[in-house]
């Protein structure tokens, strides 16, 4: 089956002229002139950029996920062919709600009537894996049910195999593919498509989230247990206004500055406080409440998929964006080498000046005066430069900034997002390397150090006992060492002297025949 599908894979792309992006490998030449008697009626006048994304539009809902992606990776791209796959929509028709009804009856076991009292047979929103109806439970509590596609993960596992397969051939074949990780980012990205496969993993997400926003400055739909299942999440009918539509939100009074510099806090709330974020923050995910006590406030949607960093990542990008903040692009190339994003033996000055050619063109400056576009590209090329290493738990975090930087754009072009968010990372800095720290590690280690004073004692002369028993092995294993190295060189030897008196008496017997001749 996986064959029948990497042909059409093929046969798209060769009838969308996707052949442009192999002229130059000296191989594949002699295939053009096949390829275009085979294909002559094709029509090759729009750009090689719309070409690529009509065609991941016609692969199905995995081509135009990987190339979303794709879009934030430019140093994988060129910048004509990232921009248009930046214009992907992962908006597709809904599927008829007879198959909604079996499988929802298929994930309870039961009738649709005897878990919703009504069911809104219309969809309110539909996407490439799965999409939402509004219910309301048997109590009468009005909900949102997510419905996976049917069949959809056999159609997504398959596509996965042949990225990773791409991907693999790309490394082996590509001067760059240790650099880039293409199997690393493919092996991310399934791992999070995965989890959008199984609506149960996103309920999870969607709580945890909600609980790293307990003062609800950030609004999580409550998730109703009883009723989700692996094909069937079912939650909290949401009410409020899609953020893109900034004059209806300016009719109800929503102050849109407040709401710019509110976005920006949640987000570095999300990825340094928590290393937890929301990780598809387009506006088609993000609401804002207009009515009650939490008006203004954003509404979250869509938890499929989630980011996270380990300790590591967050410190060394938070000291990056504060050594920026601080113009002090010294320590941005040093955090780099520090980090293990450049080889060890990069040259700090030749770094340094490069980091403050890209950044200081754009320095207190407001979003609207900004190319992010170009930015992102002058750093690109400079990583090439550098032989920097991507970090595929950070592509999640870079897409997401770009959902960020957008989304403050059409709120408020006037926002200065490096002083929106400085005092927040200089917060959090002190925090982790400060006397906070000190008092946070120890409040969480106390049950631990109090439960193992007792035994310390007995724990330190274990130790030093086994420090003596390794610095008196250390001189035996050493002497076998020697001894067994004796015995292969004295071996070897005589393997030689044996092998030189064969070839003695050889010559001896030789010697006589000629004689007796």
């Amino acid at each position: 089956m996986h064959y029948f599908r990497l042909i059409y894979i093929v046969f798209v792309a060769l009838r969308f002229g996707l052949d442009d992006f192999i002229h130059e490998h000296a191989p594949l030449r002699p295939l053009r002139k096949l390829i275009q008697i085979a294909f002559f009626w094709r029509n090759k006048q729009q750009p090689r950029g719309e070409r690529l994304r009509l065609a991941l539009e016609k692969l199905g809902p995995i081509f135009v996920k990987f190339g979303q992606m794709l879009s934030t990776r430019r140093d994988l791209l060129p910048p004509d062919v990232a921009d248009e796959l930046a214009k992907l929509q992962d908006q597709v028709p809904p599927f008829a709600f007879a198959e909604v009804q079996k499988s929802i009856e298929a994930a309870f076991g039961l009738p649709l009537n005897q878990i919703y009292s009504d069911f809104d047979e219309v969809a309110i929103a539909s996407a490439s894996v799965a999409q939402v109806h509004f219910a309301s439970l048997l109590d009468g509590t009005p909900v949102a049910v997510k419905v996976l596609r049917p069949n959809i993960a056999k159609v997504i596992n398959q596509d996965l195999s042949i990225l990773k397969s791409l991907a693999w051939l790309l490394q082996a074949v590509s001067a760059e593919g240790k650099r880039l990780k293409p199997q690393e980012v493919v092996e991310e990205f399934a791992r999070h498509t995965q989890h959008e496969l199984d609506l149960t993993l996103e309920a999870a997400n969607c709580s945890q989230l909600a609980r790293n926003f307990l003062d609800k400055r950030l609004l999580i739909p409550e998730v109703y247990w009883d009723y989700c299942r692996r094909e069937v999440m079912t939650m909290q009918r949401m009410h409020g206004t899609p953020v893109s539509q900034i004059d209806v939100l300016r009719t109800k009074g929503i102050d849109i500055t407040k709401l710019a510099h509110d976005g920006v806090e949640i987000f570095f709330t999300q990825v340094f406080r928590d290393g937890f974020f929301h990780a598809d923050m387009h506006p088609g995910n993000i609401q804002v409440a207009t009515e009650g006590e939490y008006a203004g406030r954003y509404i979250a949607l869509d938890f499929g998929i989630m980011g996270s960093l380990n300790d590591t990542d967050k410190y060394y990008l938070a000291r990056n964006f504060l050594a920026f903040f601080n113009r002090d692009y010294r320590d941005v190339a040093v955090a780099h080498i520090e980090s293990g994003w450049v080889p060890k033996d990069t040259n700090i000055e030749e770094l340094e000046t490069s980091i403050r050619a890209i950044c200081e063109p754009i320095f207190n400056k407001p979003l609207k005066d900004i190319s992010f576009g170009r930015t992102l590209l002058s750093l690109f090329q400079m990583s090439r430069r550098f032989g920097v290493v991507i970090q595929p738990q950070l592509v999640m975090l870079q897409k997401t900034l770009l959902n960020i930087e957008g989304l403050g754009r059409d709120l408020d072009p006037n926002i200065d997002l490096w002083q929106s968010a400085k005092p927040f990372l200089k917060r959090w800095m002190s925090e982790q390397v400060g006397w906070r720290s000190v008092a946070k590690s120890l409040k969480k280690e106390l049950p631990f150090i109090l439960k193992n004073v007792p035994q310390m004692p007995r724990l330190v002369h274990q130790f030093l006992s086994q420090q003596t028993s390794a610095e008196q092995e250390v001189p035996l294993r050493a002497s076998i060492d020697a001894l067994i190295e004796a015995q292969q060189k004295q071996a070897r030897w005589q393997k030689r002297l044996t092998l030189i008196i064969a070839l003695f008496v050889l010559l001896q017997v030789a010697t006589l025949l000629l004689l007796m001749r």
